[in-house]
């Protein structure tokens, strides 16, 4: 291990921390220097997660960029404990993107674009630490240090949505986002301190996710024990990662979020629950697991199905790629219950593909709202004579979206089928069901909002801007990249996969 490796994985997280703090004491005037400052942040920690995915060791497999720092020894044993294997490497990747994406697309914020920036930086710190550390108190820690500043994102530079008599204010999705997802961190922390208190009962007080992982190995952990509280972190992690019923802030935190934030908040922060289940239920909690994954599945299901209908009756632009998400989530949720090696590693690759096409997706809908001003399908109609790129983007995401051989969502919802398959025959059929929704409202989506005889009301709009172009176009290639060759990503996350107790 050279030097770069003992530090990467604390650089990736200081990198955007450390550009929020030097952020808050530049002149509040210079806009436009805030957000080349903010590229400059996220163009770094962009090449540090290319650079640390790139050179994971699929062949050693296991954590590697190991770094301990010592924080509070003695009986807490609370460390800062670094590392990363197949299942955080892609997560890591797909952050790094996402941010950089976000912020390139982010230069038509003109209100408190210092704080802004701040905020989304902060957050993404709090990503790559919750993928990076192996202690669970602060990967706690980084969980809500991601998760608090969307209320603010939302709350003060977010959008109202008005529908006639449907009114949804900003404040409303800010405060509803909040209050869901910091009730299910209080169902994590109990977990997390059940699984401590359990631990230091058995003679090991340790926060560490290692040592925590042998005494279940070791069957320190009882049934009855593991049964009890692997719910904790299945629904307090579930949450966030829209597990039904508790998936209703999702949607209208989507909708209200600006653009950056919707593509930050669906590319990645949804994830951080279904890694917490893996990475934490999962671990730690293995004989649990196993007890409760037939819920888990059943719920997945309801994600997929009730998902797709939520979205199909929806008018906004956002709501119905909200709504998709849920249902996309939904596939999630079914590979990790299948506790199949296929099923884990689609629902994995799934977080991946999903984060990708739905980031697009959102960064595609704030092109034509910040012209449009609108993003009612009723009214929007004919947009691919005024927006040919836009359109042709969007129609490769909607395409991944609905599972298109070539693309990314089809690799990713092939294996999450042919897991379930073997284990939940039941399920999978449901899911399968599912995809053929997905079909009706993205196609739907298309055919009104893109296609047919352009509006002349909508003759002012232009095509996405330059940046913008960019940015699809370098998510188009992924989604392209990723379903015609899923090799370099799948060898990395099967050695993850593999380490999972009971897969």
């Amino acid at each position: 291990m050279n030097d770069f490796d003992q530090v990467a994985l604390l650089l990736l997280i200081l990198v955007p921390l450390a550009g929020a703090l030097l952020m808050m004491f530049m002149p509040a005037q210079d806009k436009k220097e805030a957000w080349y400052f903010a590229i400059f942040v996220s163009g770094i920690s962009l090449v540090l997660s290319l650079v640390i995915f790139a050179r994971y060791d699929y062949d050693l497999g296991g954590f590697q960029f190991i770094r301990t720092y010592e924080w509070l020894p003695g009986p807490l044993d609370i460390n800062l404990s670094m590392g990363i294997d197949g299942i955080s490497a892609p997560l890591v990747l797909l952050n790094g993107i996402m941010l950089f994406g976000g912020v390139l697309i982010s230069q038509t914020i003109h209100h408190r674009p210092r704080e802004f920036f701040v905020l989304l930086l902060a957050l993404a710190a709090g990503v790559y630490g919750v993928f990076a550390v192996r202690d669970l108190f602060f990967l706690f820690f980084f969980y809500e240090l991601a998760v608090l500043p969307m209320y603010l994102l939302i709350g003060v530079w977010g959008s109202s949505t008005d529908f006639g008599t449907f009114l949804r204010t900003k404040e409303y999705g800010a405060m509803k986002l909040i209050l869901f997802l910091v009730a299910g961190s209080i169902l994590v922390w109990i977990g997390i301190l059940a699984v401590y208190v359990e631990a230091s009962n058995n003679g090991v007080s340790t926060f560490s996710l290692q040592s925590l992982a042998v005494l279940s190995q070791t069957g320190q952990f009882d049934s009855d024990f593991q049964t009890l509280v692997f719910p904790l972190f299945m629904v307090g992690f579930g949450v966030l990662a829209g597990l039904w019923p508790f998936h209703t802030w999702s949607p209208d935190g989507h909708v209200a979020a600006p653009t950056a934030v919707s593509m930050l908040h669906a590319g990645v922060l949804m994830k951080l629950g279904a890694y917490g289940i893996i990475r934490v239920g999962m671990f730690l909690l293995p004989e649990g697991a196993e007890n409760w994954m037939p819920v888990l599945i059943g719920l997945g299901a309801v994600n997929v199905i009730y998902g797709a209908v939520s979205a199909m009756s929806q008018q906004d632009l956002k709501y119905i790629i909200g709504y998709s998400s849920v249902s996309h989530m939904g596939y999630v949720l079914i590979g990790i219950a299948t506790l199949d090696n296929i099923g884990m590693g689609g629902a994995v690759l799934q977080m991946f593909s999903h984060g990708i096409m739905t980031g697009l997706m959102f960064l595609l809908v704030g092109a034509i709202y910040h012209q449009a001003h609108t993003r009612d399908i009723g009214v929007l109609k004919g947009l691919a004579g005024r927006m040919p790129v836009n359109t042709f983007f969007f129609a490769i995401a909607g395409l991944a979206s609905l599972g298109l051989p070539g693309l990314s969502g089809f690799v990713a919802e092939f294996m999450v089928f042919t897991g379930a398959f073997r284990t939940y025959l039941p399920m999978a059929v449901i899911a399968v069901i599912g995809a053929a929704l997905t079909a009706v409202y993205i196609l739907r989506l298309l055919a009104r909002t893109f296609l047919g005889e352009p509006d002349s009301q909508w003759e002012s709009l232009v095509d996405a801007s330059p940046v913008e172009k960019s940015v699809g176009l370098s998510f188009v290639f992924i989604l392209i990249f990723v379903g015609v060759w899923p090799e370099p990503l799948m060898r990395v996350i099967n050695v993850g996969v593999q380490t999972i107790p009971g897969v």
